[in-house]
């Protein structure tokens, strides 16, 4: 069947299983890495295939667009967690662009999202300016540093630890026994973490391969004084001796993770430690990660790279601002401006230290905002001020933006670990 022109020809729905292989395709083509797909990531990916949360575009028999959304856990501030519909895999092929085939399937998803009872939608955004109108906001950052391990002024004779406790380079059996409890550790501390299911510990440990280009890391573990585990990292080591035969290797931190400072603390100084590694990368961490003050030269610590990460979209408002803590007290009316009408209204937040309560009210607004600038503001990382002096949001009583940061801003930044 030749391809269809019209926008309203092209058939957007749940793909079936055996549509897979060539909703991989387009996925493929839509970021670039070529039309074929080998057979070990078709049938890797298979494991993923939930029937009606891939949705395909469809002209003339061949998928132009993608869209997958999966469960998930998403920590809040004070260490709850909310479900979230998490997006990703979007891809519209170049051919088929501008024929609102993106705005089909995420108005499908989104609606499906709200009717399960998610209280957000989570994805991680290629490029800024998409996904605002849909009503998403940038709720979390993401910074890499490289640190000059020379410049660093770390001991050169560090042999381990100076708290008692000690680093093991473990292999991926051990991981995969050792890290979800880890992981769950910090996901009931770090506002912005999700949860990493049995797949993903298998895949970034090796048990599971279907990318040819993945090569197994280095993994190495803190252990407390007590023996407990603490900390946790992956990572790879070039090979670079330069033009007179001088190790120049780089460190690149594939993820680390650690439930106290001191577990950070002592990772970050072994990776510095490690002989012929003159560059450490960190990998994502949060902007306002402890890395460059872990070291005694912090300036060694350079930031190459500091963006957005994950975005939010809030589809229940009440149940998202009762789900987190916050460290002011107070009471705020917000007029909040849907963009599809899955959500909108106007909504009382009280806010103390036992807790908190979001009602709708007919009270007037204090502060109007689109439910994007809400999402952004949601785990505690952008200023309300900010955004009103941006002119994204509207004090209706003055002093609204400064008491609004009062109640929703945190003393850390949120962070999102992975990839999704």
């Amino acid at each position: 069947m030749a391809p269809t022109s019209r926008a309203d020809d092209i058939d957007v729905r749940p793909i079936s299983e055996a549509e897979h292989a060539e909703w991989l395709r387009a996925v493929h083509t839509g970021f670039l890495r070529g039309p074929v797909v080998s057979a070990e990531e078709i049938e890797g990916r298979r494991r993923n295939f939930v029937p009606g949360r891939f949705l395909g575009a469809f002209d003339g028999g061949r998928c132009v667009a993608t869209f997958r959304s999966f469960a998930q856990e998403l920590t809040v501030v004070g260490g709850a967690t909310v479900p979230a519909d998490a997006v990703s895999g979007v891809t519209v092929t170049a051919t088929h662009r501008r024929r609102g085939l993106l705005s089909r399937m995420m108005a499908r998803d989104l609606a499906a999202a709200k009717d399960r009872g998610d209280v957000v939608a989570t994805l991680i955004a290629a490029e800024y300016p998409i996904y605002g109108r849909y009503g998403f906001g940038p709720a979390a950052w993401m910074a890499e540093w490289t640190v000059d391990v020379p410049r660093a002024g770390l001991d050169a004779r560090w042999a381990g630890p100076a708290d008692g406790g000690r680093i093991d380079l473990v292999d991926g059996d051990d991981v995969r026994k050792l890290g979800p409890e880890l992981h769950e550790r910090l996901r009931r501390t770090q506002a912005g973490v999700i949860d990493r299911d049995e797949l993903w510990w298998k895949l970034n440990t090796g048990a599971v391969r279907f990318d040819p280009a993945w090569t197994m890391p280095f993994f190495a573990v803190y252990r407390s004084a007590s023996g407990e585990v603490e900390g946790m990292a992956a990572y790879e080591v070039d090979d670079n001796w330069g033009e007179a035969k001088q190790p120049l290797n780089t460190a690149t931190v594939r993820w680390l993770i650690g439930a106290t400072p001191a577990a950070e603390r002592a990772l970050w100084q072994y990776l510095c430690s490690i002989d012929w590694v003159v560059k450490v990368k960190s990998g994502g961490r949060a902007p306002d990660d402890l890395l460059p003050h872990f070291l005694p030269d912090p300036r060694a610590a350079r930031i190459t790279s500091l963006a957005d990460f994950l975005w939010v979209r809030i589809l229940d408002v009440v149940r998202a601002l009762e789900a987190r803590t916050y460290e002011g007290e107070g009471a705020l009316v917000l007029e909040v401006a849907g963009v599809d009408g899955l959500t909108g209204g106007r909504y009382r937040l009280e806010a103390s230290a036992d807790g908190a309560s979001c009602t709708p009210t007919t009270e007037s607004a204090e502060l109007a905002l689109e439910i994007g600038e809400l999402g952004a503001l949601w785990l505690g990382d952008e200023s309300a001020v900010r955004l009103a002096a941006l002119g994204r949001v509207r004090e209706e009583r003055a002093g609204a933006a400064r008491k609004a940061d009062a109640l929703l801003r945190t003393s850390r930044r949120p962070w999102c670990p992975d990839m999704f």
